[in-house]
């Protein structure tokens, strides 16, 4: 593939992977990545902080300058958050594997302690009360993403995407307490919010026209690779949309990446035949769309502003 600047690592749960220390080895070798992003449920948290202790190590001895984030799930509090993810206890785990986490920050400052909530039917009329005790922790960062029907998980006939205006009413919330603390942030932060406000503008408007309303640039700058070798250009299009099979083309990526079946995809994507509010995606497309890099470059500059998703420019 070449050098990559964001090597993610996703799930199902990753951390069961018993060689994904060799796996993030083996990335930094051959990607060379500036960011290492995993995300975890939280459920196996003693395996799970013994498997980041190594990644810590490994990292801080041969790469210190990539920055690992992991970013445990919590989609409520309590009782809410066990029944949602149908794991009892799981609360408190996620509790537990955060603090441990934020304790290794000691030992290598280049791991940044996130937390995440999935927004769904189930809890976008709580997101108020869930982000105020998210900021009594103290994450680094604090991320979220809607719920979606996507072909990776099998799930295209469940009901677990809030309808528009209730995201809407969630997201208003989030934005307010990003401008409240932005400007308490350090420069990499502050980016990075401004980054989620313009993606949360975007996000709205995606669902409620469900169209593309900027160029989308899956499969040119983002690729999936699932563990049996198929390269997706997204995770929602998936087995929908699979550009093919490294073991069908000798592990030659070059050679799989400008094949005809992943030109008929672009063009696919290209003709927005497909519309969807994927973060990781969208943010990448962001990059490339000049007036939303614009947008991101004004919330920079007057973060202490007031901002609402209806006035963002």
């Amino acid at each position: 593939m070449g050098h990559i600047y964001v090597f993610n690592i996703s799930g199902g749960e990753p951390f069961l992977r018993p060689d994904i220390v060799q796996i993030i080895e083996l990335a930094c070798k051959y990607l060379t990545p500036g960011i290492i992003h995993i995300p975890t449920n939280a459920i196996s948290s003693r395996l799970i902080i013994k498997r980041v202790d190594q990644i810590v190590t490994l990292l801080k001895r041969n790469h210190p300058h990539v920055r690992l984030t992991i970013k445990p799930s919590l989609d409520h509090i309590g009782d809410k958050h066990d029944e949602i993810r149908g794991v009892k206890g799981n609360f408190e785990k996620v509790m537990w594997l955060y603090k441990r986490l934020k304790k290794l920050k000691s030992h290598y400052p280049n791991l940044h302690v996130e937390l995440g909530t999935v927004i769904s039917r189930w809890n976008v009329n709580d997101i108020d009360e869930i982000s105020k005790f998210v900021q009594t922790l103290g994450p680094d960062s604090y991320r979220n993403e809607i719920a979606e029907q996507r072909s990776e998980m099998f799930n295209q006939q469940d009901p677990i995407t809030p309808d528009p205006q209730a995201y809407r009413n969630a997201i208003d919330f989030f934005v307010a307490q990003i401008k409240e603390n932005n400007r308490k942030k350090v420069l990499f932060q502050r980016i990075t919010n401004a980054f989620r406000l313009v993606y949360y503008h975007l996000a709205i408007r995606i669902m409620e026209q469900n169209r593309q309303v900027i160029p989308c640039y899956a499969g040119i700058s983002n690729v999936h690779m699932t563990p049996y070798g198929d390269i997706w250009p997204c995770c929602t299009l998936g087995y929908d949309q699979s550009m093919g099979n490294l073991r069908n083309f000798e592990y030659d990526f070059k050679r799989l990446w400008i094949n005809e079946t992943a030109r008929q995809i672009r063009r696919f994507i290209y003709e927005k035949k497909c519309a969807c509010p994927l973060a990781n995606q969208a943010y990448s497309n962001i990059l490339m769309h000049p007036p939303s890099l614009l947008r991101v470059l004004r919330e920079i500059l007057i973060s202490n502003s007031n901002f609402r998703i209806g006035n963002c420019i």
